[in-house]
């Protein structure tokens, strides 16, 4: 195989990994969840009101924690992945 070929290879399976790559990070960041979301899905789930909302980071991912106030007068933390899952 000539340089000139072996270079067109090379560039072209750099395109086709760097194509994949981006591709992967698109569908993961469709998975993730905002932290208005979050908090909006686990009052409707748990039929209450939001008391606060704030996200940290726990072994390098991302959580949402949300602080309910039930109908009983309970207060409940609820966490969330930022990721979706």
């Amino acid at each position: 195989m000539s340089s000139w070929s072996e270079n067109r290879v090379f560039r072209m399976l750099r395109s086709l990994v760097i194509a994949g790559v981006l591709s992967l990070s698109m569908v993961a960041s469709a998975w993730a969840i905002s932290l208005q979301e979050a908090a909006e899905r686990v009052a409707r789930q748990h039929n209450a009101q939001v008391v606060s909302a704030h996200t940290i980071e726990r072994d390098g991912r991302r959580i949402h924690v949300i602080r309910i106030l039930t109908r009983d007068g309970v207060v409940r933390t609820i966490r969330v992945p930022a990721d979706g899952r």
